[in-house]
């Protein structure tokens, strides 16, 4: 079982940075494949940003790419999301996501994580 924790959202202004934290209890993270997804207001949920187990391999959808940066602190057991340049279509939910056993291929699916978190709102004005 692994247990997951967002914290970090807010309420920002457009251009700003804000940097989400992920904690993980329950298995070691540098093990773990931990993916970021978001869902705003009648929208499906849609993939951010993962970094997959046993690897500093990173992966973006192409609407964060150059803005966001996941990164893994093991000593921690965190997962972290700067991001920056925030534009008010980056306002959602955003949950951190965990699997021990995804394939590279299924990165991007929501259904294939078995661990979730609650949720961290964040909300950019124009």
């Amino acid at each position: 079982q692994v247990q997951l924790v967002e914290s970090g959202g807010g309420l920002v202004q457009a251009g700003a940075s804000l940097r989400l934290t992920c904690a993980a209890s329950g298995r070691t993270i540098s093990r773990t494949t931990v993916a970021w997804f978001r869902q705003a207001p009648g929208k499906e949920r849609e993939f951010v940003a993962a970094i997959f187990r046993s690897a500093s391999n990173v992966y973006y959808a192409d609407s964060v790419k150059g803005r966001f940066t996941i990164s893994r602190d093991v000593a921690q057991n965190t997962v972290g999301l700067q991001m920056n340049g925030l534009k008010p279509e980056d306002t959602a939910v955003y949950y951190c996501a965990a699997d021990n056993g995804l394939i590279l291929g299924l990165l991007r699916v929501a259904d294939e994580y078995d661990y979730w978190g609650q949720g961290t709102q964040v909300t950019v004005s124009s």
